[in-house]
Order: C-alpha cells, then sequence, then structure tokens
C-alpha cells in the first residue's frame, strides 16, 4: 500500500511539473492573438508567483486543519479550473485573472507534498519524486507543441493538461482515506527500524536534534526563531537563483558570447534541464549510499566545477560540459534540502519551515533572474557565470554554516 501510494504521489508531481512550463511555448502565438507585446507574459509569471509565495506561507495553517491529502486535491482541482479558464481565454487580462488561483494552488501542492514525503519516506523518493516533477516540466511543452505542429490552435494544449489535471483530482479524491493510514504505518516502520538499530542514519540524527520552538507557538513567524532558520533559507534562495538564472540567460549568453546558433543553444540548454532529470534519477539512488549533508554537498561542488567551465575561456564542449554539470549538480540539493527539513527543526514545525522554504524559493526564482536580466542589459550577458559563481559559492557556504548548526545540537 505504501509504495502503490506513493504512484499516486508522484503523479501528483507530475502535474505540478505540467503548467510550468506552458506558458513560453504559447506564448509566442497567444501574445498576437491578443495584441500584447512579448514581455507580457512577465506578468502572467509574476502573478503566478506571486500566488505561489502567498499559498506556501499560509499553507501550513491549512494542512494541519485539513490535512494533506484534502489540501493537495482542492489545490489540484483549483489549478485544473484555472487551465481550464486558459483553454478559452478571450482576453489577455483574463490570463492575469486565472494565474492567482493556478499560483495559488500549485504551491499548496508543493508545500504539502513535499513535507508529506520528507516526513514519511526516505531521502531517495524525495530526489525521484522532483525528478517526476522535471518529467511534467517536459511533458508539457510536448503535448503543446504538438497541437501546434497539427495547426491546432494553443488552447488545446491547456484543455488537454486541464483534463489530465480533473482525472487526477478523481484520483486523490478516491485515496482521501490513504493519506492517515500510510503515514500511521510508515511512522511505525520508522519506529521499529530505530528500535532495532536498523536504520541509525538520518533517524538517529532526528531522535538527537531538539528543536527550540514547538509547533503552534510563537505565531506565524515562530519557525524562524529556530537557530539555523535563517541560514537554511538563504541557501534555498540561491539555489533557485542558480538553477532558474541559467536555465533563462542560459541560450543568450551562449548565442552572444560562445558564438552558438540559436538551434544550437536552445539544445544546449536542453541538455541542462535533461542533466537536472536525470541527475534527480540517479540521486535517488546514491541517496541509499549517502546522507542527504553528503548528497548537497556533493552537488553544490559539482555546480560549481560546472560554473568554473562556464567561466574560463575553454573550447565550446567544455562549455556544453559546463551546462550538463550545473545540471546534474542541481538535481540532489534541492530534493536533500528538502528531506532535511523535518530532521533539521522536527516534526512539529516541519509544515511551517517548508511553507517558508518554498516561498523562499519561488521568491528567489521570482527575482533573481529578473535581476540579472537586468545587468545583462546595461552590461553584459557575459556576466552569467560570474553571478553563478557568486550564488553557488555563498550557498555553499551557508550550507556548511547550516550542517555546523544542526550537527552541533546533535551532538550537545
Amino acid at each position: 500500500m505504501v509504495t502503490l501510494f506513493l504512484i499516486v504521489i508522484y503523479a501528483a508531481f507530475i502535474s505540478l511539473g505540467l503548467p510550468d512550463s506552458l506558458l513560453g511555448v504559447a506564448w509566442p502565438v497567444a501574445q498576437k492573438e491578443f495584441g500584447a507585446s512579448l514581455g507580457d507574459a512577465g506578468i502572467i509569471s509574476m502573478v503566478i508567483s506571486v500566488g505561489t509565495v502567498i499559498s506556501s506561507l499560509f499553507s501550513s495553517k491549512l494542512l494541519k486543519r485539513f490535512g494533506v491529502g484534502k489540501v493537495t486535491a482542492v489545490s489540484v482541482l483549483m489549478t485544473a479550473l484555472a487551465l481550464l479558464g486558459f483553454s478559452f481565454v478571450p482576453a489577455f487580462v483574463f490570463m492575469i485573472l486565472l494565474a492567482i488561483p493556478l499560483g495559488l494552488g500549485a504551491g499548496a501542492v508543493d508545500s504539502g507534498l513535499n513535507e508529506y514525503v520528507a516526513e514519511h519516506y526516505e531521502s531517495r523518493h524525495m530526489s525521484w519524486l522532483h525528478c517526476f516533477w522535471g518529467v511534467g516540466a517536459m511533458a508539457g511543452p510536448l503535448i503543446m507543441s504538438q497541437y501546434m505542429s497539427l495547426g491546432v490552435d494553443w488552447r488545446m494544449g491547456y484543455l488537454t493538461v486541464a483534463i489530465i489535471q480533473f482525472v487526477l483530482v478523481a484520483v486523490l479524491i478516491a485515496t482521501l482515506p490513504l493519506w492517515d493510514k500510510v503515514a500511521e504505518k510508515t511512522s511505525q516502520k520508522k519506529q521499529e527500524a530505530d528500535a532495532n538499530g536498523e536504520n541509525p542514519g538520518e533517524l538517529e540524527r532526528e531522535a538527537d536534534l531538539d528543536p527550540p520552538i514547538a509547533s503552534g507557538k510563537g505565531g506565524f513567524l515562530a519557525p524562524l526563531k529556530i537557530k539555523g532558520a535563517k541560514v537554511a533559507l538563504i541557501s534555498f534562495f540561491l539555489y533557485c537563483g542558480v538553477e532558474m538564472t541559467l536555465g533563462l540567460w542560459g541560450s543568450s549568453f551562449l548565442i552572444t558570447e560562445k558564438g552558438i546558433d540559436a538551434a544550437a543553444a536552445a539544445q544546449w540548454v536542453s541538455l541542462y534541464w535533461g542533466g537536472l532529470t536525470a541527475g534527480r534519477l540517479v540521486s535517488g539512488f546514491l541517496a541509499i549510499r549517502f546522507n542527504n549533508q553528503q548528497m548537497i554537498r556533493i552537488g553544490e561542488l559539482t555546480v560549481l566545477l560546472g560554473v568554473v567551465c562556464l567561466l574560463l575561456p575553454l573550447p565550446q564542449f567544455v562549455c556544453l560540459i559546463g551546462f550538463i554539470l550545473v545540471g546534474a549538480g542541481c538535481a540532489p540539493i534541492y530534493p536533500c534540502m528538502l528531506h532535511e527539513t523535518p530532521v533539521r527543526f522536527g516534526k512539529e514545525d516541519a509544515q511551517s519551515m517548508m511553507g517558508f522554504q518554498m516561498a523562499v524559493c519561488y521568491t528567489g526564482s521570482t527575482l533573481l533572474p529578473p535581476f540579472f536580466g537586468l545587468v545583462a542589459t546595461k552590461v553584459n550577458v557575459g556576466l552569467l557565470p560570474v553571478f553563478l559563481l557568486v550564488y553557488i559559492v555563498i550557498m555553499l557556504v551557508s550550507s556548511e554554516a547550516s550542517n555546523r548548526i544542526f550537527n552541533r545540537g546533535k551532538q550537545s
């Protein structure tokens, strides 16, 4: 039952990734129809991000009151209705309005599922969970491009994804009774493994940590008062800066600085995302051998090596290797940082802290790529590796600082 139910969670994360890349593919056609500018897609993206940040911050209260299963089902229903609306919109302003429920639904699903998997499943499942997000993110453009290649209206792409979401809603409603049963069963297994000494790694660390703030005490910002919380959030903020900045500006960097044509540059960037998705599949197996802290460190050092390949004046193929290394390095960082949440902050504050982490992540992905875009416009897009280097170095320092803080708690 536990394994079969995990398939449902994976499917939910595929659905979370499906809408994320639709707008970029559909917009070049949709903007002409609406008489909007190419940059107006940024307005829709910003509204989605703001909605996601808001729902992430308040997800803890909803999850504690209604449970992960109900919140996930309702949130996916919100995204399905929003996507259905996208398939019928007569004007640009309606896309902005529909972006609100799309963002609100995505944030609650992200926070709820991440916390649930972090608490009830092993680290490898968190990596595979985010690998399935990548599957959804890659499948969305494929669905949209298939309709466009056939000369069908771009709205059919949104309609198809909406139908997939509605099917998932039906599955989630049917499996509502399983959420608490699976949680209880996995908790019992963990307790038995801990008692028998079969799984000493993360369980010992979790048992040794004594979070100073109890859930529900100290108000909305109480989890931030836990020692090390703010340092940990820096890593989340900068991680999204690295991932999304290279994903957005990598093609422009290759064309302008490396003299690569647009088609080849697009292929190189696709290899970056492919490296990220494949890396998370591999990370799930590596997580059997290494703990979360080791996986995060390996990922950060791999990203650092990839950024150096981009920074140095080396042949083009080395730059390609750099893109793949950054993608593969990013793969374990985010899932393993999320999986550490109950260990670092305790189960009582895990939901609240997960919401803050999600909000910080979306804030980083919203602010840092446009910030570099402004610098690139005013100065030079060739500064991309320099910015990435600064981000990854600060992230590495803050990550190691977090490890020292929480490991010291284990020893005391």
